[in-house]
């Protein structure tokens, strides 16, 4: 699962009891897995999934156990040599070492590094080929079919330019805003798929009408997300809702996931992702793939997003053909702070507080 970038379960053991925790860790897919322990090259169906399986040979074991098992597990000096001498150095003889003939290659410490930079070399020759076929499509191609943006009107436009003017009051901003919010989600529901459903009217003849095929989940990416909780529950009565904290790692410019609460059993529902704006589109598309975890149908996963950037909408589509996208509107490029351009600014800031009472409480 975690080659198909699914998540998995994992149990945690407590090296200090010598058992298992009660709690299990989630683990999530990428592009590089490093599946690394002393039986790692024991089972046969593992091997076959390996693309490339190294033994690293080492002489320091005895130094290294030492160093670790005293200051980490808390293992007294005397006990750590009795079971090294009297079971792990046996067991390496009997079980580990001939496993050094399935390795692909066989290394030390000095080539481990060596094989870790080329890693990460690889993965930036990787991501910069992805980022120059993004800014490609950027400017040679259309915008994807699977972009559905707000029908242009005289409302829809009054309502950006009150949003978008730098002297619009906070009150006002929210206000519009607001306005402009439930006109998105209700956009958004028409994608929804729909059943034929009779009913009887109170004149006691038969309509023949629809209804919901499904559940709907909304999840919020944070904080800014959440300012669109209130449009939704407003047209979705019962509406459940998840929430998604992604931040980006300063030092390396990647979003990182650090917080997450979805509700159980949702990988059957229409999820539809809510964040104000797009820019690049590095935390939506984080979102999505967390989603994705969840086993969510990417079919069933739709991205609104008050403003997007044309770089966004592209990342997303390139990376989710089946996801689809609806906004409001869709600007040409990001300054060097990565905001829409012409864009809203901070919205996270200026529309924090369109939530309502009820979502205040709700807040993590």
């Amino acid at each position: 699962k975690l080659k198909q970038e699914k998540s998995v379960k994992i149990p945690v053991y407590d090296f200090t009891t010598h058992g298992r925790h009660k709690d299990w860790k989630n683990v999530y897919g990428a592009s590089v897995i490093i599946f690394e322990g002393i039986m790692s090259l024991a089972d046969k169906e593992l091997l076959q999934l390996l693309d490339m399986k190294i033994f690293v040979d080492s002489d320091i074991r005895l130094v290294r156990r030492l160093r670790r098992d005293i200051t980490e597990r808390r293992r007294d000096i005397e006990g750590v040599i009795k079971q090294y001498n009297k079971f792990v150095k046996p067991a390496f003889e009997q079980f580990i070492e001939p496993a050094m003939r399935l390795a692909d290659i066989v290394v030390n410490m000095v080539a481990i590094d060596l094989i870790v930079q080329h890693v990460h070399s690889q993965l930036e020759e990787r991501e910069l080929s992805v980022r120059a076929l993004l800014a490609s499509a950027q400017q040679t191609h259309a915008l994807p079919q699977t972009l559905s943006v707000l029908a242009s009107s005289p409302q829809v436009g009054g309502l950006h330019t009150i949003i978008r003017n730098k002297e619009t009051s906070r009150d006002k901003f929210i206000f519009y805003s607001k306005r402009l919010m439930r006109l998105l989600i209700e956009h958004a529901l028409t994608f929804l798929p729909s059943q034929p459903c009779a009913v009887q009217t109170p004149q006691g003849h038969e309509y023949e009408g629809g209804g919901d095929d499904g559940r709907i989940t909304g999840v919020s990416v944070l904080r800014a997300g959440e300012t669109m909780e209130p449009a939704l529950r407003a047209v979705c009565k019962d509406v459940r809702i998840g929430k998604i904290f992604i931040q980006t790692n300063l030092d390396s410019g990647e979003p990182e996931l650090h917080y997450l609460r979805l509700p159980k059993d949702i990988s059957e529902d229409h999820v539809i992702v809510m964040d104000s704006t797009v820019s690049t589109g590095a935390a939506a598309m984080m979102a999505v793939r967390v989603l994705l975890d969840h086993e969510v149908q990417e079919e069933k996963i739709m991205l609104v997003s008050l403003l997007m950037a044309e770089l966004g909408v592209h990342s997303v589509a390139y990376a989710f053909p089946k996801v689809k996208i609806i906004t409001t509107a869709v600007d040409k490029s990001l300054d060097d702070y990565l905001h829409v351009i012409p864009g809203i600014g901070d919205f996270g800031t200026n529309g924090s507080e369109s939530c309502s009472d009820e979502d205040q409480e709700q807040r993590l």
